[in-house]
């Protein structure tokens, strides 16, 4: 199994965390704060029928002068209201002590080396060490500390050649999208001349002496908001400069879709997905040993379906679908009769959704789950069970991939008490043991997990995590705070946060939601929270906040919602909807204007999972929910924080500063309306730890400040 793509470990994992103590509310200042003048300029589109204002859209040019005095002028305010917070350095205090212990990525085999990404401790970014066997000299092999002063440059790693010679890697700067690629020679650890540049969302995947990887044209106007379109896949060979590069795929007459080309481990075969967003794709494939095959053949049509590679033996393809199989199923496809009606079933659609297939060893090894915990099962390609792989403890494990000649191979567990753990697994006897453990200075004794299931508002059961410590009182006096993402498929795992460890230890509870729009339960959730079933997803996440009152776990006043990205129009859209409900909302790098999202860079791609505002099925219903279109004057509104970076080229600023230039304007000015913007900061990937620190002890500063309840 080649890789695609090898993720960055992160060292604050989803900092999704909670907050604090069981004292009584305190009377705050209140003082009104003197927000910065924001110029409204009135304008209105007419959309299908559907008045759209859109008076502050003089802040989506990112590059005016008159917007960056703008943004300097917020980042002044936002920063002395969080000066007068008592409590801001224990909690960025307290993080730091928490955080500060080796963490480790699972070890991947090239050849006769290991690769691994380990961050000591409170270095901004990991670095990613080389090892020849299990127990050769740790050497230090890509630092990317070493690549910036400020911490901002991060790398990733892309993918390896089929004769473990060479490795490519990622590049990015100011947590952009934007990548270069670059490529190292492993045993000598020497970089190669090679740079490629306006990658975005790539891998590089080996065939021969070099990769094939996907582009967009350099573009015009701002490069952190302008669309990107036609993108292109071209073959880099190994040596030479990008001008060289051959196309392989484009389609001059889309612009908008995405394209994804790979090569089977035996190199017999390319593959290529096609998607025009991040909902279905149409597979292909060129067998490279038949003469006669002169291009592409479809695997997949009409974006009815998400199937995707295994493996192969020879002339058999192993492929998982949700074709006519919602939880996912695999399937075997001989390339002489790639007919859909001449697949094969291997591991038929389970009651659990099939959340990952990989292979090593030439064995399968299949991820299910089972209400959001983590299952691994064992197969032989012919989809004969070998083994159920026991877990230490209900959670998410990830790993198991490898090529076809490894013995054992390496996977992580945790869970939200579980700090991560890496396993070594041993294929033939299945015998998992501990590889390395995370040192993280709490008493896990002290705390508590529980999952509960609450009714939405269509009657839908709806699963939520509960984290807290031990023996808490159901007061409704707990400050709680509230997570979510609801959209894209993404699977909100349990997953542990040293972060939360700050929190939860003051008292306080977290609750992470696992919405509609997910994937947690196959296709059939996902489809419940996308497109005209939106709605569902605040419907399920305001009825966990109901529920979480009622079960006098808190109360409005005690209440804080948080989630990023989708998860930023999550918070956007309930606390417009239900104002009353909450007494903080931490909306970050949020979708907040709805009715242009799919204008803005990678924004088109939404539109699977969104439906098109511009399309007359949609407009209505996108515009009844888009946050930065439902604010209302008047209105007392949560204490509100909207965090964004000003290199944000995935979710464009312009989402957050005009939401909140709208609700300084128009909220009754009894609670604080801020914005947080980061400068050399993007979507949140990437962002040094030094940063990430700060900026989570201020959310959290900010919500116990809000509910008036003192730190211990």
């Amino acid at each position: 199994m080649n890789i695609k793509k090898i993720a960055l470990l992160s060292p604050l994992a989803l900092l999704i965390a909670c907050n604090n103590p069981k004292s009584e509310k305190k009377d705050m200042n209140t003082t009104a704060i003197n927000y910065p003048e924001t110029k409204l300029v009135k304008h209105a589109d007419t959309i299908n029928g559907v008045v759209v204002e859109d008076d502050y859209r003089w802040l989506e040019n990112d590059t005016s002068k008159e917007t960056m005095a703008w943004v300097d002028e917020q980042i002044k305010t936002t920063q002395s209201y969080l000066e007068k917070i008592p409590f801001r350095d224990k909690f960025k205090k307290r993080i730091t002590e928490l955080i500060n212990y080796p963490k480790y990525s699972s070890p991947f085999k090239v050849g006769e080396y290991y690769l691994y990404a380990k961050n000591d401790g409170l270095q901004n970014q990991s670095v990613y060490y080389i090892q020849k066997g299990l127990d050769g000299k740790e050497e230090v092999f890509l630092d990317p500390n070493a690549m910036s002063k400020d911490g901002t440059v991060s790398i990733g790693l892309a993918g390896y050649s089929k004769d473990h010679k060479y490795i490519a890697y990622t590049l990015n700067r100011a947590g952009s999208d934007w990548e270069e690629i670059y490529v190292m020679d492993i045993a000598n650890k020497k970089q190669m001349s090679d740079k490629l540049e306006w990658v975005k969302f790539s891998s590089a995947s080996w065939y021969k002496d070099g990769f094939f990887y996907n582009r967009f044209d350099k573009p015009t106007g701002s490069a952190l908001a302008a669309a990107n379109e036609y993108q292109k896949v071209y073959y880099h060979k190994l040596g030479d400069t990008q001008d060289k590069d051959k196309l392989i795929y484009e389609d001059k007459n889309v612009k908008q879709m995405y394209y994804g080309v790979y090569a089977s481990e035996d190199e017999r075969y390319w593959f290529m997905n096609k998607s025009k967003g991040t909902g279905n794709e149409d597979l292909y494939f060129w067998d490279k040993n038949n003469a006669a095959q002169k291009d592409w053949k479809q695997l997949t049509s009409d974006f009815s379906s998400k199937t995707s590679v295994v493996d192969n033996e020879g002339e058999n393809l192993l492929l998982v679908t949700n074709d006519g199989a919602p939880n996912n199923k695999l399937v075997s496809v001989d390339i002489k009769h790639p007919e859909k009606e001449n697949w094969k079933t291997v591991i038929a659609e389970k009651p659990e959704y099939m959340e990952v297939a990989t292979s090593a060893g030439k064995n399968l090894f299949i991820t299910y789950l089972k209400d959001v915990s983590s299952q691994i099962e064992q197969y032989e390609y012919n989809g004969k069970l070998i083994r159920k792989i026991e877990l230490p403890d209900i959670g998410t494990a990830g790993g198991f991939g490898g090529e076809h000649d490894v013995k054992d191979v390496f996977y992580s567990f945790t869970s939200f008490l579980y700090p991560p753990t890496i396993f070594r697994y041993d294929i033939a006897s299945g015998k998992s043991t501990v590889f390395r453990t995370a040192d993280v200075k709490f008493n896990k004794a002290d705390f508590e997990t529980k999952q509960v299931f609450f009714t939405s508002k269509d009657g839908t059961k709806v699963p939520m995590f509960i984290v807290s410590k031990k023996g808490m009182q159901l007061n409704g006096k707990n400050p709680t705070l509230m997570y979510g993402y609801g959209g894209f498929s993404v699977v909100i795992n349990p997953s542990f946060s040293a972060s939360r460890i700050a929190f939860i230890e003051q008292g306080a509870v977290l609750a992470v939601v696992n919405l509609r729009g997910g994937q947690e339960y196959g296709e059939k959730w996902h489809e419940g929270g996308m497109l005209l079933n939106k709605q569902n997803v605040f419907d399920d996440f305001i009825g966990a906040g109901e529920y979480l009152v009622k079960e006098k776990y808190t109360s409005p006043d005690y209440l804080a919602i948080q989630g990023g990205s989708n998860g930023g129009l999550l918070v956007g859209a309930c606390m417009t909807q239900r104002p009353d409900l909450f007494r903080v909302a931490i909306p970050q790098v949020g979708v907040m204007d709805m009715m242009r999202f799919h204008k803005f860079t990678v924004g088109f791609g939404w539109i699977d999972d969104y439906g098109n505002p511009d399309d007359a099925k949609f407009t209505k219903y996108i515009h009844a929910y888009s946050p930065f279109h439902n604010i209302k004057d008047g209105v007392k509104y949560p204490a509100t924080l909207i965090t964004t970076g000003d290199h944000d080229d995935r979710v464009v600023p312009a989402h957050s500063f005009k939401f909140g230039a709208r609700l300084q304007a128009a909220a009754d000015k009894s609670n604080p309306a801020l914005l947080y913007i980061e400068k050399q900061a993007g979507h949140g990937a990437g962002k040094p730890l030094s940063k990430t620190i700060e900026e989570v002890a201020d959310i959290y500063s900010f919500i116990f400040y809000n509910m008036g309840v003192d730190v211990k």
